[in-house]
This record gives structure tokens, C-alpha cells and sequence, in this order.
């Protein structure tokens, strides 16, 4: 028995060796049909390692009649830190949203924690973003029908672009019909009309760069305090300046992809979210090429959105990012 034991403590990473500790569960068993008075929530946690930090989560989710569904913890190597993100079922009435707050406010506390965050998505107010778009319009599209369908868990205050668009297009037409804002700024390098974009901008939870082409300065970054999430063509550094997918396509590349990332003053260097690659081959012609470059522009653009919102992604280090 105890060398069972023993041997569940390795699986687990719940021994004393310096190890990296990653480790994900769910149930087991067949759950029972879910009860109509049961809500979801998502907790993410960031402190200092220590003993005993599941333990207490679980405790604090059980002791209201909670029941966890799945758990990713990461701790890694020689690092002295603990990460972890746990899906869970409770009933409003028994662990009222206050005192949920209240109770995982006692633990952060408790353990000196950098990140505490606990959110209940029927219950809790969608995120509101903006979204910045230049001329391309793939990547706005595709954000806004997937508002539209619900696959984003987000509201959107309003659109911003350097660009104009005619009140005949597709995304104007859309945009009115849902009663959307739309802002166009026109950009010079003299001004990028940044003061008149932090105006818009101000009561959003963070921004989204879908294809903007604009280079947000550090002043701006830091007025307006929140994240502010991009997209770019995985083809950087090689192929810069104009038409990138044209040079990649004429040096015969045989890979492509995308990368969302984090907005910092260091540019197109912020902490990755996600990264989505494709191969290409000679049977591309320019046209191909540039479709499969845009879709992984747009799926790797509406995965970050959808795992930031669903708190699956934790700052790590300065240039990195834990995603669960």
C-alpha cells in the first residue's frame, strides 16, 4: 500500500524533488446530470510555492458545497512560484457571488498570492473590448460573427479603424445593424490620434489589434493600463514591410503560421498567447497562399480572445505567458 501510494505522490508532483510540477485532472467517474441550479466557475491562482496550496483550494471549493471539475496547477523548475486554473460547479444559493469573493480574498492572503481571480460566467458582466482595425478587414470580420454566434464571451464598445469605409460595406452595414460604433481616426506619423482613442477606449476591459496597422506608442500603453491583445503574420522577421505573404510566397517557404501576442513598448515582442502554423507547398499559388496565411490570422486571433476570457492565460516570467 504505501508504495502506492508513494507512487500516486510522483504522478501527481507532489514530492519534495525540484522537478517541474504539471499536472492536470479531471473526473473520473460519470458525472451526474448536471442540476439546473448549478452554475460554472473559473478560479486562476499565481503565488509563491508552498505547501499545501491544493489542498487548500480544494477545501475552500468542498467547505461551500463545490465541486471541482478539472484543475491545472504548474510549478516551475527552481522557480519558487505555483500556478494553477480550476473549473468548478457550485450552487448560487449556498455560496452566494459575495461571499465566493470574499473566501478566495482569505486565500490570496494567505498565501501571499500575485494573481487571484475568480469569475462566474452566467453571473459576472462580459468583458468589453474595442477593437482597432486598419484596411484589412479578415480579422474583424471573423471577431465580429463570432460575437454574433456567442462564441466570443465578449461586448463590444466599438470599432476603430485609420481606415475609411463606405456605409455600403459589410462591415458598416453590420456594425448598424447591431448598433456598433464606428470610429474612423484617420493616423499621420505626426499624430496617431492616440488621446482621442484612450477617450474611446477607457471604460474597455482590454483592446483588440485585429490588422491594425498603427504602432500604439509606450505612453499610450501605459495611459491606458489594461492588455491590449495583437495578431501578426508568423512570417516575421524574414519577410518585413509590404506585402510580406508576396515575399514569403516568392521565396518558396514551406511554413506559415500566426502568432497573438501580448502589446508592449518593444515592438511585436509582448508575451505570447497562441501560435497556429500551416504547411504551404509548390501547389499554392499566390492566392491560396494568402487565404491559408488570413485563416490562421483569424482562428489564432478568436483562440487567444476565447482563452484570455476564459482566464487560461497567466503572465510567467517578463516574456512569457502560462496557458492552461
Amino acid at each position: 500500500m504505501g508504495m502506492v501510494v508513494r507512487r500516486v505522490s510522483q504522478v501527481l508532483g507532489l514530492t519534495n524533488s525540484n522537478k517541474i510540477r504539471n499536472f492536470s485532472f479531471k473526473s473520473l467517474d460519470l458525472p451526474p446530470l448536471p442540476s439546473p441550479s448549478l452554475s460554472h466557475g473559473i478560479h486562476v491562482f499565481h503565488c509563491p510555492d508552498a505547501v499545501g496550496i491544493v489542498a487548500k483550494l480544494s477545501e475552500c471549493i468542498a467547505s461551500r458545497g463545490g465541486n471541482i471539475l478539472a484543475a491545472d496547477v504548474f510549478v516551475p523548475q527552481n522557480k519558487h512560484v505555483f500556478y494553477s486554473r480550476s473549473d468548478f460547479v457550485f450552487d448560487p444559493v449556498k455560496w452566494p457571488r459575495k461571499q465566493m469573493e470574499e473566501d478566495f480574498l482569505k486565500l490570496s492572503q494567505a498565501f501571499n498570492a500575485t494573481r487571484s481571480v475568480v469569475r462566474v460566467p452566467a453571473l459576472d458582466p462580459k468583458y468589453k473590448i474595442a477593437v482597432l482595425a486598419s484596411k484589412q478587414d479578415h480579422c474583424l470580420v471573423d471577431l465580429l460573427h463570432g460575437w454574433q454566434d456567442g462564441k466570443l464571451p465578449v461586448d463590444i464598445t466599438c470599432v476603430i479603424s485609420n481606415h475609411h469605409r463606405d456605409s455600403n460595406t459589410h462591415v458598416i452595414r453590420f456594425l448598424e445593424r447591431h448598433g456598433i460604433p464606428y470610429h474612423c481616426l484617420s493616423t499621420t506619423n505626426e499624430n496617431k490620434r492616440e488621446g482621442e482613442i484612450l477617450e474611446l477606449v477607457q471604460n474597455t476591459d482590454f483592446l483588440v489589434l485585429a490588422r491594425y496597422m498603427q504602432i500604439l506608442s509606450g505612453n499610450f500603453i501605459r495611459s491606458y493600463g489594461n492588455d491590449i491583445i495583437n495578431i501578426h503574420h508568423g512570417l516575421l522577421p524574414s519577410f518585413k514591410g509590404g506585402h510580406p505573404s508576396k515575399q514569403a510566397f516568392e521565396a518558396g517557404v514551406k511554413l506559415i503560421g500566426a502568432t497573438s501576442h501580448f502589446v508592449s513598448e518593444e515592438l511585436d515582442s509582448g508575451p505570447i498567447i497562441e501560435q497556429m502554423v500551416e504547411r504551404v507547398s509548390h501547389r499554392d499559388d499566390l492566392q491560396s497562399f494568402v487565404q491559408k496565411s488570413e485563416n490562421l490570422e483569424k482562428q489564432c486571433l478568436s483562440k487567444a480572445i476565447r482563452s484570455y476570457c476564459e482566464l487560461r492565460v497567466l503572465p510567467y516570467e517578463i516574456k512569457k505567458t502560462v496557458v492552461f
